[in-house]
């Protein structure tokens, strides 16, 4: 149960659904309620397809690659601490506006869903890290299976925030954004120590 909890918030936080709100709202803008509807429908889809196969086979190309999962959890954890480290001081906000606004000269508005949202804004390598080192410590198919299923109930969550971004951005304002971020950033930053500590553990079998 601890496992699953872990997993949840972990990958709740990564995907940061209040953080992408905005961003959201920002890739879509002029777009009618419908069209806002399909753009958020397929970047979620798409995105949880990218996690649910690193879910399933992450571990199996650490494997043919010759990289422990100690190893892994250990550069997934740093990584994931960066990550922690832009969205306690804003920098993640930042480069992910840089990131919608460069999308949004280059490709058609009807690819949007694809990139930049599904790739890198939901499934980015934070997020793809961070299902990789859960799917680690979940050995057994019933594990993997409940990981898939945690999957889509935060890709589902993620789906709901989107559709009513606009008045979760409304509600929250510019000072509600910074507190949530910032709290979920200190979050993830205790998890990605965790992930760094089990890494060591694991590979210098303490």
């Amino acid at each position: 149960m601890d496992v699953m909890i872990n997993a949840l918030t972990t990958l709740l936080v990564t995907l940061d659904p209040p953080g992408l709100a905005p961003i959201f709202l920002g890739l879509t803008v002029g777009m009618s309620r419908e069209q806002r509807r399909q753009v958020a429908f397929r970047g979620t889809l798409i995105a949880f397809c990218i996690l649910a196969v690193f879910a399933l086979f992450g571990s199996g190309v650490l494997g043919i690659l010759g990289i422990s999962i100690g190893a892994f959890r250990i550069a997934g954890g740093m990584l994931l601490f960066w990550i922690a480290f832009e969205m306690v001081f804003e920098k993640r906000q930042e480069r992910k506006e840089k990131t919608s606004e460069a999308a949004i000269t280059k490709d058609h508005i009807h690819n949007i869903a694809v990139f930049p949202l599904a790739l890198p804004l939901i499934a980015g390598p934070g997020a793809i890290s961070a299902t990789i080192l859960l799917a680690g410590s979940m050995p057994s198919a019933f594990d993997r299976f409940q990981l898939i299923l945690i999957i889509a109930f935060c890709t589902l969550v993620l789906f709901a925030t989107l559709i009513i971004a606009e008045r979760i951005d409304r509600f929250l304002g510019v000072t509600g954004r910074a507190i949530l971020t910032r709290l979920l950033g200190v979050i993830l930053a205790a998890l990605a120590a965790q992930f760094v500590v089990d890494g060591i553990r694991s590979a210098f079998a303490i």
